[in-house]
């Protein structure tokens, strides 16, 4: 049997700072869906490994992202949670739906991260307006979903980080799907130890009964032996993943006969996994906050046909995926508290648990591609 990453991977301040510097800092980090920005001037305030990010849509449709702070003294530009604690609305942040101003001294910068306007300071000799643009964040888009780089200069390829997973999911219309229900899960546990869970059923028969009920060959060998490029086969009679394995929403449109009927997953490193059926995908976004402790965004996306549909209730395929969902965090939860006994210095992989070799391979090279640098 294979080793495990050792234990102070997933408990230690010192490694969670390095899977800060070398992953969360240096990769594409999925932060959002395109849908959460509609409309022009429309912004989020995204946290990622300490950082604060302001996302935002300009009036062409394009998305930008800078570092919420201004270059003049350092302000926040966006900080609605300060303002409420303090009873204030104050003329500041994306304003006008085409402007970024700080609140401080009102510099003023496009959406872009131009700045536009420092007052009292246009007519400064030597003052050049194009030496005090914001911050730039990298900004990616694939199937809907927002990828940031914070370091977008050094920034690895965008598609070559999504390996096969566009040719894989082709068929599928994630791009067009809408968000129908979001569930966030707080764990007490490490990102890695989830992302682990995710790549192996190994422990689905003793975790997950009612999910074999649907995919009966979990139990045989973890499913090591299944098809994954063709997807994950149901019992008969069943097409997707709710607890009876039917549901009345049609398939998506332009599916294969396999994928009418079939299930796939993909994990995109870092921090996203995608579960997809026939009729929705369950999407996991992971927010990585400390050693032990893990935000897990669950998206259930469904067609806008369906959605507006008489009737439509997601609630067969929420309540399947929040039970499978919450024996997961239970037992990464139990592996996070179990290996800060003091003789358990590493674990093992069995045989039937070699997709989760990957992220020894994918810890490395990143930590090797830091320490070059």
């Amino acid at each position: 049997m294979q080793r495990s990453l050792d234990s102070s991977a997933y408990i230690t301040a010192e490694a969670f700072a390095g899977d800060k510097a070398a992953i969360f800092a240096a990769e594409w980090f999925c932060a959002a869906r395109e849908e959460d920005l509609p409309e022009a001037g429309d912004h989020l305030v995204i946290t990622i490994a300490g950082e604060n990010v302001l996302l935002v849509r300009d009036r062409t449709g394009e998305l930008h992202a800078h570092y919420n702070v201004c270059r003049h003294r350092g302000a926040r530009l966006c900080d609605h949670d300060n303002d409420q604690r303090w009873g204030l609305t104050l003329d500041a942040g994306v304003v006008g739906r085409n402007t970024i101003r700080c609140p401080y001294h009102a510099w003023s910068y496009a959406l872009d991260g131009r700045l536009l306007a420092a007052p009292h300071l246009q007519d400064t000799p030597g003052f050049d307006k194009a030496d005090y643009a914001l911050y730039p964040v990298g900004v990616a888009r694939w199937a809907g979903f927002v990828f940031l780089n914070l370091t977008p200069g050094e920034a690895p390829d965008f598609m070559g980080g999504l390996a096969d997973a566009p040719r894989r999911l082709s068929n599928y219309p994630l791009a067009h799907l809408r968000t129908g229900h979001t569930i966030r899960y707080e764990l007490a546990a490490n990102w890695k130890l989830v992302l682990e869970n995710y790549n192996e059923c190994y422990h689905c028969p003793g975790v997950h009964p009612e999910l074999c009920e649907i995919v009966p060959a979990f139990r045989t060998r973890g499913g090591i032996d299944l098809d994954w490029e063709a997807g994950i086969p149901h019992r008969d009679g069943a097409v997707t993943y709710t607890a009876s394995g039917t549901t009345s929403r049609a398939p998506f449109p332009g599916l294969s006969d396999d994928e009418q009927v079939r299930h796939k997953g993909e994990l995109i490193y870092p921090n996203l996994m995608l579960s997809v059926a026939m009729d929705h995908v369950a999407a996991f976004v992971l927010w990585p906050l400390a050693p032990d402790r893990t935000i897990v965004e669950c998206r259930f996306l469904f067609h806008p046909d369906e959605m507006i549909r008489p009737g439509f209730d997601p609630a067969d395929a929420i309540e399947f995926w929040d039970l499978v969902n919450r024996q997961d965090w239970a037992v990464c939860e139990r592996v996070q508290s179990g290996i800060t006994a003091a003789p358990h210095t590493h674990g093992y992989y069995s045989p039937i648990e070699d997709y989760s070799l990957d992220i020894r391979r994918y810890i490395a090279d990143r930590q090797t591609r830091l320490s070059r640098e």
